[in-house]
């Protein structure tokens, strides 16, 4: 019998993370990748036990997740497809974010040539293309350049794996159901909603989330994202060195998402993630042109 539950959110904000990987490939259609051989992806390992919980618990657990990563610094491979790109792109970039809403993204490519630079602070975002153009302004713009739009909403989609898969907001409704190894929650907008809006699947080994969908109001499939190859990363606080502070936290390394047509999709894996170290008000602002000028 499915539970329902009226809850509560915290930490609304920062779900913009990652959103510009989609929209630099497309500014730069020839990046490629380096050879570098991503992680081998890791298994839930099938002998262990199945968890039981209640929806409350899931929802707790939800926002636990969702507040573990204050900070991280992380190193990873983006694959994008889509319209308006003219083949599967690659780059290799480097990331650094912190809680709510700052974002710095670095791309390279095999050279290790810096490809491009995005900065986002509150809601406004600063990007410094490989041939040195510099854009800025707000982010809702962005949504306005069709080419983009699909790629974009999917890149928000994926960050939520590493920064935490967003829990219901006041008054929605939430039921919980089981399908064999995994819980799925089903998210309404009201309590007298009919349609869910999101879809969110926990597996039971882990409890950690290995699949959201996201649901129009007529209930057609707008967009979905997995999330696998979890490893523990050591916690640490944000404001000391001391690792023992706090336990490690446990994210997706790999993250596949599409829209509901499967016309565009993306791809990221991590080859490294930090998480709560440290991240200086430097590394999230875009370099000055002038810090890069070669010295005469």
């Amino acid at each position: 019998m499915p539970c329902r539950s009226n809850v509560e959110r915290t930490g609304t904000r920062g779900r913009f993370v990652f959103p510009v990987l989609a929209l630099v490939l497309i500014l730069c259609p020839m990046v490629w990748s380096s050879c570098a051989t991503p992680p081998a992806p890791r298994d839930v390992p099938a002998s262990l036990p199945l968890q039981t919980a209640t929806v409350d618990q899931l929802l707790s657990l939800l926002r636990e997740q969702e507040t573990a990563i204050q900070t991280f610094k992380g190193l990873f491979r983006a694959q994008v497809q889509g319209p308006g790109i003219p083949a599967s792109q690659q780059v290799e970039g480097a990331a650094y974010y912190r809680r709510p809403d700052h974002l710095r993204l670095q791309g390279f490519n095999r050279l290790g040539m810096k490809l491009f630079e995005l900065a986002l602070d509150d809601h406004q975002y600063s990007l410094r293309t490989i041939n040195g153009k510099f854009l800025t302004g707000q982010l809702a713009d962005l949504h306005r350049v069709d080419t983009i739009a699909r790629p974009f909403k999917l890149s928000v989609l994926a960050m939520s794996g590493i920064i935490g898969t967003p829990a219901p907001r006041p008054g929605e409704r939430v039921v919980l159901s089981e399908e064999d190894d995994r819980y799925r929650l089903d998210l309404f907008a009201s309590d007298s909603a009919q349609i869910p809006y999101r879809k969110i699947w926990l597996d039971r080994r882990l409890l950690q989330v290995t699949r959201e969908d996201r649901l129009t109001a007529s209930g057609d499939l707008e967009a979905t994202v997995e999330f696998d190859d979890f490893r523990s990363i050591p916690g640490q606080s944000a404001l000391t060195s001391d690792a023992s502070v706090a336990p490690p936290v446990t994210k997706p390394f790999r993250i596949r998402a599409q829209d509901g047509e499967g016309r565009s999709r993306l791809q990221l894996v991590f080859h490294e993630v930090n998480a709560n170290v440290p991240v200086t008000p430097e590394e999230l602002q875009v370099t000055s042109a002038a810090a890069e000028a070669p010295r005469t």
